[in-house]
């Protein structure tokens, strides 16, 4: 059942054409599993300890070009595809702010700090979850698959810090996100920041 998306690149006229690249399905599941894991390990760190703060980069990092793709590509194909797609999407909305207002004071580390994002990104979790099996229910492979290629390509251009007051909604978040991301990216490449999750798999 094909269900009316965002603006994408248009695809192959033929009925059995399938384009390259994975299910936003499937790239949002992974992505979650994978800020799971550094999550709970940032939770386990003691402030005090020297891998704390590198951890939480790398989280941080991770959760807001995360965060940001999403509300880019997932939330307006949830609004335009699922009965209550507005209303998910703007709870969602409302988890995410609440989750990057808590990243934003990662630079005041204190005791349980890492347990309350944990807690923050596992409430982001269980809330996409329920909308992702929705989107799953009524979009053909292809329009996922294009919107997983869409949800990629928006986050090597989104901020590796957390912005909670940039615009949350289409258009406006395609336009200030990116260029908000390009100043994270030289405050990042000046300060030696890490902000891959395959920086910490090398250590």
């Amino acid at each position: 059942m094909s269900v009316p998306l965002p603006p994408l690149p248009p695809a192959a006229g033929d009925e059995g054409y399938r384009p390259g690249g994975r299910s936003l399905v499937d790239v949002v599941d992974e992505e979650h599993r994978r800020i799971a894991a550094v999550a709970g390990e940032l939770a386990a760190l003691d402030p005090d300890e020297p891998r704390w703060r590198e951890v939480a980069d790398v989280f941080a990092a991770a959760v807001s070009r995360h965060l940001s793709a999403e509300e880019q590509y997932l939330y307006p194909a949830l609004r335009r595809a699922l009965p209550d797609g507005d209303a998910l999407a703007d709870r969602e909305i409302e988890t995410d702010t609440a989750l990057l207002r808590a990243l934003k004071a990662v630079d005041r580390a204190g005791p349980g700090q890492g347990a309350e994002l944990l807690r923050g990104w596992q409430r982001h979790v269980t809330a996409v979850e329920p909308a992702l099996a929705g989107l799953r229910a009524v979009a053909t492979e292809a329009e996922l698959i294009r919107l997983g290629n869409r949800l990629e390509i928006a986050e090597e251009a989104a901020p590796t810090r957390p912005h909670p007051g940039t615009p949350a909604t289409a258009p406006w978040n395609r336009i200030v996100e990116p260029a908000v991301g390009v100043v994270d990216k030289v405050r990042d490449a000046v300060t030696g920041r890490r902000t891959r999750l395959e920086d910490l798999d090398r250590d």
